[in-house]
């Protein structure tokens, strides 16, 4: 509030929930309608509240409520808000400088950052890795790349599939409204083809991995022919498309029909990577090894970067000058990155994603006994979604109904987000630096906003 002191974010914040307002809060209004006139209305919010501090599990807003935080700002403070390392880090290299260009004077976090992922990504062999900005962007480097190594035009990309908002990412991405309605026409030389969706496979969840595999070697031979395709770029775990996990074999048999046939294997890890799902990388699960991975969200901690870490001889492939961009790489994001890398290992994050996806999995799943609304309980570590279907047995979608529970959320002081191609996945990215206290009266409040939703529309 105008003249107050401001709190201070971080693991030392109150790690309380406590709601004072109504929600949005008289601050929070009076910020919106400010918005309304500096900010184009394609810009929208999911929890119209503006943030003053964050740490640990909490979000504290202007007017002084605080919520319990299940969205890690997408999957990006995975390691909690300001945490130390990072903050620490980022302060001290803000003082000594903030920024020069990689490409014209280089610096050492760079390669501190390159040499980290370079040891802890899943590609084969020697690797390199080249620093940007954000998302999309790391994903149109993979795709320059794949180009380059192979001399082909073609990417395959899958049904459900998010991969950002720039004119060729938005191309990739499967998903009309919002992100591509108006914006075309889109990037050619994109293919689609059907995800391993085990809740919505039309003969089931057992033929799922084997037909969704066999579909995408027809499309490659057949329709698109494998020789024009540079590459293939899955999400291991779908962001956007509703946390959907694609079915156990699919991944590995993807790689197979990409070796057999001189195609690269470009990994989506925006969302999924960096400590989220109880491994550095969600293909860990089943021991896939990409020739490329991308990551970003929770690369650095809340700061903008992304990568692109592939093969040797693929990231060589493009002359000098074909990779970079003027704040790719930002000093100040490299050593946010590295102090990502730091609590990980410091505070034991990878096991204690599984702990928090053990204890999301085993209270929704409960909560899926009782109401029938619940079609599908997914994900791994700390990724994990919840698909709403009406309540007719058919698996038709519920998206009015998971906006209807985000809502009542969001007024008891609970942040939750929306996903999926029909709008109808609860999707939960708590931080992994949240408190089991905290954890388990989040998921409290959402059994009983659940349980208040659906009886109300009865």
């Amino acid at each position: 509030m105008p003249g107050a002191s401001r709190p201070v974010g971080g693991p030392d914040l109150e790690q309380v929930r406590r709601i004072v307002t109504e929600i949005p809060g008289p601050r929070s209004r009076e910020l919106l309608a400010r918005q309304r006139t500096l900010v184009p209305a394609g810009v929208g919010a999911t929890l119209p509240v503006f943030v003053e501090a964050a740490g640990g599990g909490v979000l504290v807003d202007a007017d002084g409520n605080s919520f319990i935080d299940f969205g890690s700002g997408i999957a990006v403070t995975t390691v909690g808000n300001s945490a130390p390392r990072v903050a620490e880090r980022a302060a001290a290299q803000l003082r000594r400088f903030t920024h020069t260009c990689f490409l014209v004077n280089p610096y050492e976090s760079y390669l501190d950052v390159c040499e980290k992922l370079n040891d802890l990504a899943p590609v084969p062999g020697e690797k390199r890795t080249i620093l940007v900005n954000s998302g999309a962007e790391a994903v149109e480097n993979a795709v320059k790349i794949a180009r380059a190594a192979t001399g082909r035009p073609g990417v395959v990309v899958f049904d459900h599939a998010f991969h950002g908002r720039t004119l060729l990412t938005m191309s990739l991405t499967a998903k009309n409204k919002p992100y591509k309605q108006g914006f075309g026409p889109f990037v050619p030389e994109v293919h689609r083809a059907p995800m391993a969706y085990p809740y919505r496979w039309p003969t089931g969840p057992a033929n799922c991995a084997e037909e969704a595999a066999d579909a995408l070697e027809d499309l490659l031979d057949r329709q698109v022919g494998a020789d024009n395709v540079a590459a293939v770029l899955v999400e291991p775990i779908q962001g956007e498309g509703g946390f959907v996990v694609p079915a156990p074999g699919f991944l590995p048999r993807v790689a197979e029909i990409c070796r057999a046939r001189g195609i690269l294997l470009i990994v989506d890890e925006i969302q999924a990577g960096i400590a989220r799902t109880g491994r550095m990388f969600a293909c860990e699960y089943e021991g896939v090894r990409p020739d490329l991975i991308t990551t970003a969200k929770g690369l650095a901690g809340g700061l903008p970067l992304g990568a692109v870490t592939g093969r040797a001889e693929l990231m060589d492939a493009v002359p000098a000058g074909g990779l970079g961009g003027t704040f790719s790489g930002n000093p100040v994001a490299c050593e946010a990155a590295l102090g990502v890398f730091e609590e990980i290992e410091a505070h034991g994050l990878l096991e204690r994603a599984l702990e928090i996806g053990d204890t999301m999995l085993d209270h929704l799943s409960k909560l899926s006994g009782v109401h029938s609304v619940i079609g599908d309980v997914r994900g791994r570590g700390a990724m994990i979604a919840v698909e709403l279907v009406e309540p007719s047995g058919d698996r038709v979608p519920a998206p009015d109904l998971a906006a209807r529970i985000a809502r009542r959320c969001h007024a008891e002081g609970l942040l939750v987000l929306t996903a999926g191609s029909y709008g109808n996945v609860l999707r939960f990215l708590p931080p992994l630096s949240i408190s089991d206290t905290l954890l388990e009266e989040g998921l409290a409040i959402l059994g009983e906003a659940l349980a208040r939703e659906t009886a109300s529309a009865v």
